[in-house]
């Protein structure tokens, strides 16, 4: 129940309106009764209705005329008291809803009358109201009388009855047309049929529409005919109406009810024939109206434009294009027209002003712009009114700008003609505020002069108009500055706004219907396919006839919407409205990119980088492409010229940075203001969240970035981010704090712009990479022909694309790399750093990019990341290399182990390093190489291993740092290690490759083609690495060869094992031959100038001062390797088959070296000739080839260990021999060598030493200071072979060879030495030492001498040829050896020319004497062994040795050395003692004869020698040498004198006569000293006496001849003796007192010792020897001593008493005669 309706309501209404009645009829009591009487009866009326009706209310209505009777007749009274009380009680009345039509009609009657007396004007208004609002009696006329009631009442002279009059009209037409709401509302189930409207042959034939309905058209076309100035047909009465007014009625009502005029034809109707003609003919006035056009000049004045009229139709203007559009297409056209034209520069001001409010509604509502676009635009010859308004938009605002905007009209006509020149400069500080402190500068649009302020109006968004609501105002309002300009701005930002989200909305609705379709359509189900596909054509068509629209309408727009924008941009002097301005050109240019309108997207594009850029500035690409189209060009649209405004260089903005332009010339410097900064930020953000639609114009984008980054002076850091840095040349850029902060801010957007390509489509994102790479490619060209800092932004950037793209990297790898390569070889330093800096980043990344499938399953990927690593080789410049290097030693180091196929690449890039690529680029490179080798050999694959050989080996083979050269052999080693180690591994796997290649070569029916072919592919790999390190055993550079060699050499010998049998062929010919063949030609050509030192200041050993003797150091590691393979590895190569071959040129080489000019590498030849003689053949040592047999020669300390330097690696043998062997054995069994094909070997041996031996030592015809004399250590290395080879030889060595031997043998010994070398090799003259030579020479020939003694008999025919040899040695003793023409020194006359170092040699013959000593005692040793040997008899060994010794004991004192003719004695009485008694036994047969003369001319030349003792003979001295001589003369008394009978007469007599001359040496009477000297040896002569009467009175005596040699000799002795004495004693007595000379005393003495000696000789013998006239001379000397007696010499006088003791035995009484007389 309501609240009037309720029981409680309806009793309080019954009360008050009794108490109402009750006060009238008090009121009317007095004067007017019948009123009075009314009221009562009425109070009895309405208590009967209270009491007889249950419905009471229903009942007050039927009975309500009768009920309002009293009240109107009160009002009738117009009594103002009266009239309130009685207009109270209705209202009341009214409020509950108990008035009928009558008494509703019967109450309007009664107001209008109170009207008409302009009584409680007020109230009346007030009861109308309620009467019209609370219920729907009132209708059709009386409503129309109501209406016009209010009408009137507000064109009365009171203010407050008007207004309220005014807004109860309002309410009451709106009264209306809500009852016809209402009225729809209820039948609107009620399906009826229209009936078409007539024409309008009878305006109001509205008998279709209801009762409602009828009210309202009703209403309706009044107020337009009112409006018009035209009669009413419904609103009968009206007397005044205002245009204004009815202005505002009819907007209200259209912007209220809508509905009703687009759901009833009728009411259309009345819009297309009444309204819209109504409001073009009211803008008549508007549209003929020129500002400024002088009056007379028209021949009619024209209307004044009159601003509430005009401003209130443009409000109805914009309600029915607003709300009835669909119906009024051609007229809003019209409309639209007309406001474009309201804009021209020649209206009012203020017209301007509210034209620009309604178009700015019109901007607020994209859906109706879109209509526009459609109805007009996109029809054929239609006007293109959605381009005009935009294209009015920005030629208003250039207007603005152009004219000095003045709000005042009085003065706006100063400016005439729209002529620039006439335009009125802004006060200079209207833009400044407060002055002092700090400037603020309000928000402002300035441009040329013009200065325009920006005013708050409106939040975005929302048309919320100025002076379309001055509803109140008469007079046009004074428009503030600014404020059309603030208002036309804001259109355009809403106009973009609308449009792009609602393109961009149903784009987006479209894309995901399009999915949702497409993939309904791809479901599988059948039954439903059909409609599917119908659906998703539907789409299709719909979305086509969309596009259409969405095109057209940035068509329509953009031209003049980027005029405007870009002039505003321009001008703007406030951040915010120039973020607005970016803002809206931003998504301008995103939605263009969308819709795929290349050109606008790149007009504003371009605008936006003119903006980034300062003014002016020259920059290709804006100028070319679009922006061609559009700076300083006039569109023409539609008649309408809109220029475009360059932008101007004087705007009063901050400058917050100055820097460099980025051209190839740079114009000074150029300045960036913080609007730059602003539409650079623009810039980015466009790109960053719109690069999916930018397309071609990322070109622009990036080209216009990329000069802002270089005039901000930011540089390219690592993975290509931009940070700030300090320009390197030129004036430095200058950066306000304020930028400053802001660089990280850019560089981290442009950073983030770079990243989100990342979400880019792939087509986008080539676009992006495009537009990079031909920025990089400008910036390369400018870079050309100088090195200044070229501007990096495209590489960094590029760089960052890839990277955040790496998930597919495939698409766009090529382009990127192939461009950075590019970039890679530019002259510009800084350029192409940064390129292989792009380049190496990204290629690292791709290799640790987590790709899916990972790359060791993409194989192709991973190639194709790793390419331009290996493409970089092909650039020359050493930075881009380094660069290359560094790159890979990264990949190496993050990603080695999983590189797989990608192996071959990076190898092949350190490999493609060139010797003159410089020291750190090897290095780097190297340094690669060296992780490889030591961590990532297992995990590349084994096919890799060859390269990574060549490449060590090439690194080998660059000069440019030894160190390198010589590490890259000890990898060459490390690798050669790992291949023995993981041996099994690597050939199984290089196996099954080398099958597939077969495979593959077969199908494509190609020849496999590797080197070293036919070997299995594992012995490729071991023989690809000994040909590297044999290529490096010849490098100019002798460490190189040096530490080649010793690992080329360690290799075979530690790892040879593994090769298979048949490769060791290979290995022999093509490695090691072919070496040393080099090393020969090298070696031999070598150059002989000295090397001065070897840079920087190391000195340079003399050994090595030249390049020949550096290469000798190489010839001789050469051969000692390959020398010590033959040893070691015998037992392999010699089943190979053509080994004998092999020997011999290893032999030649040896030969060939022995016999160089260079005492290093000749000695080295011998020690390796050495080497290969201790091999044992196989044949007969299967079990233990692994130790050569120790052939028994002592080896001197001079040759040192055989082993060459380095050589101490251990060797980790892993399968014995034996094992080898027999693993041969089972494919091919080793042939056991016989016997012959080794001694073969061994006589090509012996022949090479023999050619060696006596090429070396064969002295030179002529000699200078060059001639080559071979050394010492030399010789005696040669010579001691012998032994080593003669061990197997020996059976076949016969006298030839023996001969060949000892001229070898010979010629060795007479070489001389180099007075240089003497102090080495020579002992100290004093001391008796052999040199190695000798030691070695006599080794030898006892080794000969050994074998001889335990060999078959024959050999023993070579005993002479031995003695020969060495008594040729030993008469070296007296006379030293001759070396052909050689002039030697001896030693003590040398000088050493330390001081002289280039003098020539002096040669100094070695001293002989120890040597021919020792040999000396050999003869002897051997003779005591060989004495009774047949050959030894029959070739006068014995003779030829006393020939020799005869001349040392000839000489005796005059020998070289004293100890010489002492050991000759001492020899000779050896050999003697064992030849004699052979030579009596052969007496008979001869063969001795010859020597017996020999023997006696020995004895006679020693025991008499002509040599004179030394001065400085002591006399124990002297008494040591008679000793020596007493001990020959013993040996002629034991063993020669008491065989007389077995020898030679002659021989005898020679030796009597010998002792004879010994016994007493007074032959000569001239004293001479030296027969003093002799005289002095009186144990001699007593021997030889002594020995002379034992021969003389020995029983032996056979013949009688010999008897009387010896008597003669007795006689012959005493006779002198008695002389000598006589001569003495006359002497003595003719002297007196003076004494004697000394000789002659000593002569005395001597006598007299003799006689002594004599007698006592005499006693020993036996008596019966002695003949008797010995005795009696001996008597007969008695007497004559006796006369001496008197002699004053006492030395006479001791002798004289030893003389004449012993004839005491004489002094006995004389016997019988007879007994004396017998002999």
């Amino acid at each position: 129940m309501s609240g009037t309706s309720s029981p409680e309501a309806v009793k309080k209404l019954l009360e008050n309106m009794q108490s109402d009645l009750r006060a009238l009829s008090l009121e009317c009591k007095k004067k007017f009764p019948p009123v009075k009487e009314a009221a009562e009866s009425g109070i009895i009326k309405v208590k009967t209705i209270a009491a007889r009706n249950t419905e009471i209310l229903a009942a007050l209505k039927e009975n309500s005329s009768e009920v309002v009777q009293p009240f109107l007749m009160g009002c009738g009274t117009k009594e103002p008291k009266i009239t309130q009380l009685c207009l109270a009680a209705i209202q009341r009345l009214m409020s509950h809803e108990v008035v009928s039509e009558t008494a509703a009609g019967n109450i309007i009657n009664m107001l209008w009358q109170l009207m008409e007396n302009s009584l409680e004007e007020l109230k009346l208004l007030q009861t109308v109201l309620v009467l019209l609002t609370t219920n729907t009696v009132v209708h059709d006329e009386a409503l129309s009388k109501a209406i016009v009631l209010c009408f009137r009442l507000h064109f009365t002279k009171d203010n407050i009855t008007n207004n309220t009059a005014a807004a109860t009209v309002r309410q009451v037409v709106t009264v209306v047309f809500e009852r016809m709401v209402a009225e729809d509302e209820r039948h609107r189930d009620i399906v009826e049929q229209p009936v078409l409207v007539q024409g309008n042959s009878n305006r109001r034939s509205v008998s279709t529409l209801k009762p409602c309905a009828k009210d309202a058209y009703m209403l309706f076309q009044d107020l337009c005919q009112l409006v018009n100035a035209d009669a009413p047909y419904w609103l009968v009465g009206m007397t005044e109406m205002t245009r204004t007014f009815g202005l505002e009625l009819l907007e209200s009502v259209l912007n209220d009810f809508p509905q009703v005029f687009l759901q009833h034809q009728e009411f259309s109707f009345l819009l297309k024939e009444r309204v819209c003609p109504l409001v073009i003919k009211l803008f008549s006035p508007n549209i003929k109206f020129r500002q400024g056009s002088s009056t007379s000049a028209s021949p009619a004045p024209v209307e004044k434009p009159y601003f509430p009229i005009c401003m209130r139709l443009l409000r109805v203007v914009s309600v029915l294009i607003k709300q009835f559009y669909s119906l009024l297409v051609t007229e809003c056209e019209i409309f639209l027209s007309l406001l474009v034209k309201f804009l021209d520069a020649d209206k009012p001001q203020w017209l301007r002003a509210v034209a620009v409010e309604s178009i700015h509604r019109f901007c607020v509502q994209p859906q109706l712009l879109r209509s526009f676009c459609q109805s007009y635009d996109m029809k054929q010859h239609s006007t293109k009114v959605f381009r005009d308004i935009v294209n009015a938009l920005g030629s208003f605002i250039q207007s603005l700008f152009l004219v000095p905007a003045t709000g005042n009209p009085a003065t706006s006509n100063q400016a005439g003609n729209n002529n620039l020149g006439g335009s009125v400069s802004a006060p200079a500080n209207s833009g400044m505020v407060g002055i002092g402190g700090g400037v603020t500068l309000l928000p402002a649009f300035e441009y040329r002069g013009t200065w325009i302020p920006i005013l708050t109006i409106t939040v975005q968004g929302s048309a919320k108009a100025t002076y379309l609501e001055m509803l109140d105002k008469v007079e046009p309002p004074t428009i503030p500055e600014g404020y059309a300009m603030s208002v036309a701005f804001h259109c355009l930002l809403d106009l973009v706004r609308g449009i792009t989200s609602m393109i961009e909305g149903e784009l987006g609705e479209v894309e995901t219907e399009y999915q949702t379709t497409t993939e309904e359509a791809s479901s599988p189900t059948q039954s439903s396919e059909q409609q599917d596909l119908q659906s998703a054509s539907d789409q299709m068509d719909k979305e086509i006839v969309s596009r259409a629209v969405w095109e057209e309408m940035v068509n329509a727009c953009w031209c003049g919407l980027l005029a405007a924008l870009s002039l505003l941009l321009d001008a703007s002097t406030d951040e915010a409205a120039t973020e607005n301005i970016l803002k809206a050109e931003l998504t301008m240019a995103a939605l263009c990119g969308r819709l795929g309108l290349v050109t606008s997207r790149d007009a504003f594009i371009t605008a936006i980088c003119k903006g980034s850029l300062p003014p002016h500035y020259a920059l290709t690409v804006l100028n070319t492409t679009t922006a061609a189209t559009l700076s300083n060009k006039s569109y023409s649209v539609q008649g309408q010229s809109v220029m475009m405004i360059s932008p101007s260089s004087e705007s009063h903005q901050q400058v917050v940075a100055v820097g460099q332009p980025l051209a190839v010339q740079p114009q000074g410097t150029v300045m960036l203001t913080s609007k730059n900064i602003q539409c650079m930020r623009t810039l980015l953000n466009l790109a960053h969240c719109h690069g999916a639609v930018l397309g071609t114009s990322w070109q622009l984008v990036l080209a216009t970035l990329q000069h802002l980054v270089w005039i901000l002076g930011l540089k390219p850091s690592s993975g290509g981010a931009l940070k700030p840095g300090r320009a390197v040349e030129g004036p430095s850029t200058v950066l306000t704090t304020a930028v400053m902060t802001d660089l990280p801010v850019i560089s981290n957007i442009l950073s983030r712009l770079f990243e989100s390509s990342q979400y880019l489509d792939d087509v986008s994102l080539h676009h992006l990479i495009n537009a990079l790479c031909s920025l990089s490619l400008e910036a390369m060209d400018m870079a050309y022909g100088n090195n200044k800092e070229p501007s990096l932004f495209a590489v960094a950037k590029l760089l960052e694309t890839g990277l955040v793209n790496m998930h597919r990297i495939e698409i766009l790898w090529r382009p990127l790399t192939g461009h950075l390569l590019e970039v890679c070889q530019h002259p510009n330093s800084r350029m192409r750093e940064w390129g292989a800096e792009a380049l190496t980043s990204l290629i690292k990344a791709g290799l640790s990019f987590n790709h899916d499938p990972p790359l060791s399953q993409n194989q192709r990927l991973q190639l194709l990341l790793l390419n331009p690593l290996k493409e970089m080789s092909n650039i020359n410049h050493p930075d881009i290399r380094l660069k290359q290097l560094e790159c890979v030693l990264q990949i190496l180091q993050s990603q080695g182990d999983s590189l797989g196929p990608g192996w071959p690449l990076v190898l092949g890039v350190m490999g493609a390093i060139r010797n003159d690529q410089g020291e750190s680029l090897i290095r780097t490179a190297f340094q690669c190489l060296q992780l490889v080798v030591t961590d990532f050999l297992p995990t590349m694959p084994c096919t890799c291993l060859q390269i990574v050989v060549d490449v060590a080996g090439s690194f080998g083979l660059h000069n440019q740092e030894l160190n390198i050269s010589l590490t890259s052999i000890g990898l060459l080693w490390n690798i050669s290690d790992y291949f023995f180690q993981r041996g099994e591994t690597i050939e199984k796997e290089l196996n099954k490759e080398e099958a597939l290649q077969q495979k593959q070569a077969e199908e494509k029916g190609v020849v496999l083609n590797r080197p070293f072919h036919p070997a299995p592919p594992f012995d490729c790999l071991w023989l690809c690495l000994y040909a590297k390190l044999g290529e490096l055993c010849v490098d100019p550079r002798p460490a190189v060869r040096k530490s080649a060699g010793q690992t080329l050499f360690s290799t075979i010998g530690a790892h040879g094992t593994l090769l298979q049998h048949s490769t060791w062929h290979t290995v022999i010919w093509k490695v090691l031959f072919h070496l040393l063949d080099r090393v020969r030609e090298s070696s031999t050509t070598a150059d002989k100038e000295k090397i001065e030192s070897g840079g920087g200041n190391i000195l340079i050993h003399h050994s090595r001062d030249t390049a020949e003797k550096q290469w000798a150091e190489t010839w001789v590691l050469t051969l000692a390797g390959v020398a010590r393979i033959f040893n070691t590895r015998r037992y392999l190569l010699q089943p190979l088959g053509d080994f004998s071959r092999a020997w011999d040129v290893l032999l030649d080489h040896i030969q060939s070296a022995a016999l160089s000019k260079n005492n290093e590498v000749s000695l080295a030849a011998l020690k390796s000739f050495q080497e290969i003689l201790q091999i044992v053949s196989p044949a007969r040592d299967l079990d233990k080839p692994e130790t050569p047999p120790v052939v028994n020669v002592p080896v001197p300390v001079l040759i040192g260990p055989i082993s060459g330097p380095g050589m101490s690696r251990p060797f980790v043998r892993t399968d014995s021999i034996g094992e080898r062997l027999g693993r041969y054995s089972s494919s091919e069994p080793p042939i056991i060598t016989d016997e012959l094909e080794d001694l073969n070997l061994w006589w090509a041996a012996w022949n090479t030493w023999y050619r060696i031996g006596s090429e070396s030592t064969k002295p030179p015809i002529t000699f200078d200071k060059l001639t080559f004399i071979p050394s010492q250590p030399f010789l005696t290395a040669l010579i001691q072979i012998f032994p080593a080879l003669y061990q197997h030889i020996k059976t076949g060595f016969n006298m030839d060879e023996l001969q060949k031997l000892g001229v070898i043998l010979h010629s060795a010994i007479s070489v001389p030495i180099s007075s240089d070398a003497s102090p080495f090799i020579l002992p100290s003259y004093t001391e008796a030492v052999l040199t190695s030579l000798q030691e070695a020479v006599l080794t030898a020939l006892d080794v000969l001498q050994k074998a001889i003694c335990v060999g078959p008999e024959n050999m023993q025919i070579m005993y002479p040829a031995i003695f020969d040899q060495l008594l040729a040695f030993v008469e070296f003793s007296c006379k030293p050896p001759q070396y052909g023409q050689l002039e030697t020194k001896h030693i003590a006359n040398a000088k050493y020319n330390q001081i002289q170092l280039f003098a020539p040699a002096e040669w100094v013959a070695l001293n002989y004497v120890p040597f021919a000593e020792r040999s000396l005692e050999v003869v002897v040793d051997l003779y005591q062994k060989t004495a009774c040997h047949k050959a030894v008899v029959n070739e006068k060994v014995l003779q030829n040795i006393i020939k020799t010794l005869r001349v040392p004991l000839s000489l005796k004192y005059s020998c070289p050395s004293e100890s010489t003719w002492k050991l000759a004695v001492s020899s000779l009485l050896k050999v003697l003692s064992i030849g004699l008694p052979v030579a009596r036994q052969h007496a008979s047969s001869g063969k001795f004869d010859s020597m017996w003369p020999e023997l006696a001319n020995t004895f006679e030349d020693f025991l008499f020698t002509k040599s004179i003792p030394p001065d400085n003979l002591s006399i124990q001295e002297f008494q040591r040498n008679e000793n020596i001589d007493v001990e020959v003369v013993q040996l002629i008394s034991t063993e020669i004198l008491p065989y007389a009978n077995f020898i030679p007469k002659e021989f005898v007599g020679q030796i009597m006569t010998m002792l004879n001359k010994g016994s007493i040496h007074s032959q000569s009477s001239s004293f001479t000293e030296a027969e003093i000297d002799i005289r002095l040896r009186e144990e001699f002569s007593k021997m030889c006496f002594e020995t002379l009467l034992q021969f003389s009175f020995s029983n032996k005596v056979t013949t009688p001849q010999e008897g009387y040699i010896s008597r003669m000799a007795l006689s012959v002795l005493l006779k002198r003796s008695q002389d000598v004495l006589h001569r003495y004693i006359e002497d003595e007595r003719l002297s007196g007192k003076c004494p004697l000379p000394r000789q002659q005393v000593t002569e005395i003495i001597f006598v007299l010792k003799a006689v002594s000696t004599l007698i006592d000789s005499l006693k020993k013998t036996q008596p019966e020897n002695v003949d008797g006239n010995t005795w009696a001379q001996v008597i007969a000397l008695y007497p004559t001593l006796v006369e001496c007696i008197t002699c004053s010499s006492s030395e006479v006088c001791s002798a004289l008493k030893e003389a004449l003791v012993p004839f005491k035995d004489f002094m006995q009484p004389p016997a019988s005669r007879v007994q004396n007389g017998e002999s």
